[in-house]
Formats: C-alpha cells, structure tokens, sequence
C-alpha cells in the first residue's frame, strides 16, 4: 500500500516525504532546509537559526486570538541503525518506507517515526486551514538523539508560550509529566602495542535484543559490549590471550545489540571456551535475550595489545557499572538512575566507552559518574563528561494536562495513564529556558522498537493522535 494513501492523508504525506532526506543526528542541514521552505512556501513566519533548529508560527484562528499560544514541539534527526548487510548509506540515502497491517515501518534500517511524526503532525497541522487553534509556535530542534542539543541552544526570546505539547513519547494513552535528567560520558583507557605473535580468533557476541536505553533499561536486555567483557575474562582466566581490537554499537543511547572482539593466543581451545560461554550465556538470558549468539573464527592479526593494556580493558570491562543503578523509591516501577554502554572501540592509543548516564536525582546521577571516573583513573585512564541536559519536574497544577485528559476520555471513554519517564525529553531545557509557568506535557503514538531497525509506529495509533491533538487545540481556547 502506499503510505500517501493512508489518513490522514497529511500527516503520512508529510512524513513520506521527511522520509526521502536523510537526517541523522548531525546530519540535518538538508531537513531544516525543507522546513525552512515549507514555512517560506506558506508564507508562515519562521526563524532558521545556526544550529538548523527551525520554529514556524501561525496565527490563532478566529476567536482564539485571547488563548494562549501554544507550543508544539519535535525534533527532526533520527537515529540511523540498520540491520547487517544492508548496503544503505544513511548519511546520503533516505529510507525505504513500508506497511504492514496496521503498521508502518522501514525496510532494513530504523524508520525515525521517533520523531518524525511528530515533524509530520506539526507540518499537517501547519498546512490546514480547517484545524481551530490558539496561536501556534511549532518548534523543530536538531539532534536530540546526540544530547538534546538543539533544545539546548535555542533561543527561549524566540517564544512567547509558556505551554508545550512534546509530541515524543512512544506509547498511545501514556502521557509523560516529567522525565529524567542526564549526561554522555566517554571513558579513555590509554593502550600499547606490540606485533602479533600467536593464532588470531574472532568472537562476535549478536542478535541481541538491544533497545532504548531510557525506555527499556529495566528489561535488562544484554548489553553486548559488556557482555564481551566477561567473555574476554572467562577466556583469560585459563588461557593467556592479547586483545587486538574491540567494536561494539555506534550510540550512546542505545543498547549494543552486537560487539566483535580480535585476539591473539597460543590457546588450541579457545573455540570450545566460546562454546562453553555461549551455553552458560544462553541459560542466563533465556527471557530478556533467547537468541544471543556467542561464536568464534579464525582470522589474522598483524599487531596486538600488550599484556598489560589487554587486562586493563578486560578489567575496565569487568569492574565499571552499567544498567539500572537504582530504582525509584516513590513511584513503583520507574528506574531512577541508569548508565548504558552504548559503544565501545579500540584504536591505535586507547579504548573508548561511551555512556547514556540518566537520573531523576541529580546527586545520585552525580554518584555514577563519579564511579566510571574512579574505575577510569585507577586503570590510567579518564573520562569525558558532557552534553548534560536537566531533568523535567512534575507540576502538581498543569492545566494543559488537565485538558490533555479531558479531551482522550471524551474522545475515548477512558482514563491516561500518567507517567515519569526514565528517558530524556527535550521538555527539561525548555522547562529551564521558559520559567516556573511553563507547562508541558508529553504524548505520542505506539512506536515500539526505536533506535533499531525493528522500529515500527502504528497506523491507527497515529490516526488517533492526530484526532486527539486536533480536539486539544480546539479545546485550548478556555485554557
């Protein structure tokens, strides 16, 4: 089926044709350009600034004009994964869009629904003449899924609302009201080298489930570079074996779905150990992880790690935390503190692990970092600390969640869930940049399976966002 013909016929259009840019993180001159031109085309005032964030306003309707201006917010990159042997290049190439069903998903890479709906939703709602509203700024922020930073370095003097609508959740009827603060953390170990001398093995640790590191930390999915570490060490532990090299994922933020490992030894069981491993392995992630492969394959090698540095990194590995650090206290089920090891390298001077650090309690988030900066210094290492972003407070009193609830009972005769996310949403600069009066909420279809090539968003889920959004904004006009 093709996916313009889908209702609403906007909100699906849109986003074909968001679909045909590429806009990974980093990546996003070519997608602020088309907003850019789509609020020119409108003749809709609009603001382009450096960073490639875009905001585009449109004036109230008739008899909204003493309503307060609502913002509706997004952001335009997406994570760029795709399955092994795909031959895309996601940097120049758009992605393939297909439907199955109810659902909408990308062959062979992630589908960025996360959040290019929300751009398309905002674009529909900008292109109609027919929506009632208050006065509009629909704001398009530029790599959230690298740290939030286009949020961060929007201008707040280019708002005059004081009330969002954050369209980057990912499950229908759940609303988010605050969320979890964080920070990226990139550990260094300093490496040497010396010439390969024994036989060269490849293990490679895949098919995992992976996942978003603040969405599906608590399902304890197997982390595949942390899981090398212990490969690496059961190895070691009755065989001496030099490190060569180590790569595992490509983002902070998301959960290493498969890791490969070169390393030397004299060992002629090395094949069975990895064998032995991938039994006690597959005993132990039967539920979060039941097809986790573990194997291992001649190759060659012209250099390897010492001795010494080859420990370090299996130490590092072994010692330094990752997964869920604690639990809330107040609210059952909801992690408080997690830090993911979202990729791992080895190069020429140093191995490099970067981390996803998220907590709702700053001195808690405090504490882990402080952990990786003990386990880094006591192998001669360090770590990089930035792109930290603040969390968002739940308000007691939030008029625009009131009517968000109002609306999804009488359109379908039941309660929202109301929830904190353990995730990071861009709505904690905006809280930080607007003031103690802003309010926010933050809402979206069902979209599971973000930042993985499984991603898929529902159709009928979106339809009836759109019809929820729709009856907001046109109940917005007693806020």
């Amino acid at each position: 089926m093709n996916v313009r013909e889908l209702e609403p016929k906007k909100v699906f259009g849109f986003f074909d044709d968001i679909s045909r840019i590429p806009r990974g993180s980093y990546n996003t001159k070519q997608i602020s350009d088309f907003l850019a031109d789509f609020a020119a085309g409108r003749e809709l005032k609009y603001v382009q600034d450096e960073l490639n964030n875009v905001i585009i306003y449109k004036n109230a309707t008739e008899g909204y004009e003493n309503a307060p201006v609502i913002i509706l917010q997004g952001h335009m990159d997406m994570v760029c994964e795709k399955v092994d042997g795909c031959t895309k290049d996601m940097t120049k190439e758009g992605i393939d869009l297909a439907v199955d069903g109810d659902w909408l998903h990308a062959v062979d890479t992630t589908l960025g629904a996360d959040n290019g709906i929300a751009v398309a939703i905002m674009l529909a709602i900008l292109d109609s003449d027919d929506i009632k509203h208050p006065a509009l700024e629909c704001v398009f922020t530029v790599d959230e899924e690298t740290g939030l930073e286009g949020a961060e370095g929007l201008d707040e003097s280019l708002l005059k609302g004081r009330i969002m609508i954050n369209l980057d959740s990912e499950d229908e009827g759940i609303f988010s009201v605050s969320c979890a603060g964080g920070i990226t953390a990139e550990a260094e170990i300093p490496v040497t080298r010396t010439a390969a001398e024994e036989k060269a093995y490849m293990i490679t640790i895949e098919n995992l489930l992976g996942g978003h590191s603040g969405i599906e930390i608590n399902k304890e999915h197997a982390n595949a570079n942390v899981v090398m570490g212990r490969v690496l060490d059961y190895l070691a532990q009755t065989s001496a074996l030099n490190l060569v090299s180590a790569a595992g994922g490509s983002a902070d933020n998301v959960i290493c779905k498969k890791c490969e490992a070169v390393i030397c030894t004299e060992a002629e069981d090395i094949i069975e150990k990895v064998g032995e491993m991938q039994k006690i392995l597959s005993a132990e992630y039967h539920t979060s992880d039941p097809d986790i492969s573990v194997s291992c394959v001649e190759t060659t090698a012209e250099e390897m790690l010492t001795v010494e540095s080859t420990g370090k990194v299996i130490s590092y590995l072994l010692m330094a935390p990752n997964g869920v650090e604690n639990f809330s206290m107040d609210i059952e089920g909801l992690v408080e503190t997690s830090l993911n090891l979202g990729a791992l390298n080895i190069n020429e001077k140093a191995m490099t692990a970067l981390y996803a650090i998220r907590s709702s309690v700053k001195t808690r988030q405090d504490y882990v970092c402080r952990k990786l900066d003990t386990v880094a210094k006591a192998l001669g290492g360090s770590v990089d600390f930035r792109l930290y972003y603040p969390g968002w407070e739940y308000r007691p009193d939030s008029p625009i969640r009131d009517l968000c609830v109002k609306v999804y009972k009488d359109q379908y005769g039941r309660e929202p869930e109301i929830v904190a996310l353990h995730a990071g949403l861009e709505c904690g600069f905006f809280a930080g940049k607007l003031g103690d009066d802003f309010d926010a909420i933050s809402i979206g279809p069902d979209m599971p399976g973000v930042h993985t090539p499984d991603e898929k968003v529902s159709i009928s889920s979106t339809q009836r966002l759109w019809k929820h959004i729709c009856g907001i904004l046109e109940e917005a006009k007693n806020l």
